[in-house]
């Protein structure tokens, strides 16, 4: 758990979450099939995890029909803000621009890539000075 008292996803745990996301509500079965797309992984160890992730209460499950189906109790945007914020924080020291620049250097980004994150930049600072259209 972190300071305000959320669970966070383990690598594992994270990969079943961005399923679901993805998905929808879904069975062990279909969870696991998709994993197995990337690499092989076993039944029981997906349904494990999912039974730890329900009890954590990382996930919702539905046990009105034979088999149970599952959906993420966490939403996806305030799961990544929390896990950046952590990662850059013990990453980069807190700097946003310091990831940045990493990622830029260490990645390079298309044309078009580069022109999204300008207008996303242009996006911000009209927000921050009150300009926003």
């Amino acid at each position: 758990m972190d300071k305000r008292g959320t669970v966070r996803p383990t690598a594992a745990e994270l990969e079943i979450l961005q399923v679901l996301w993805e998905l929808g509500p879904a069975t062990v079965r279909q969870v696991n099939d998709r994993l197995s797309e990337e690499r092989t992984v076993g039944y029981t160890t997906t349904l494990k995890l999912m039974q730890i992730m329900h009890e954590k209460g990382l996930l919702d499950r539905d046990e009105t029909q034979r088999s149970h189906r599952y959906a993420p109790a966490v939403r996806r945007g305030e799961t990544q803000r929390r896990l950046l914020d952590r990662f850059v924080a013990a990453a980069f020291g807190g700097s946003a621009a310091k990831l940045v620049m990493q990622a830029l250097s260490d990645h390079r980004a298309s044309p078009e890539e580069i022109s999204e994150i300008r207008q996303f930049l242009d996006r911000l600072e009209e927000e921050r000075n009150g300009t926003a259209r």
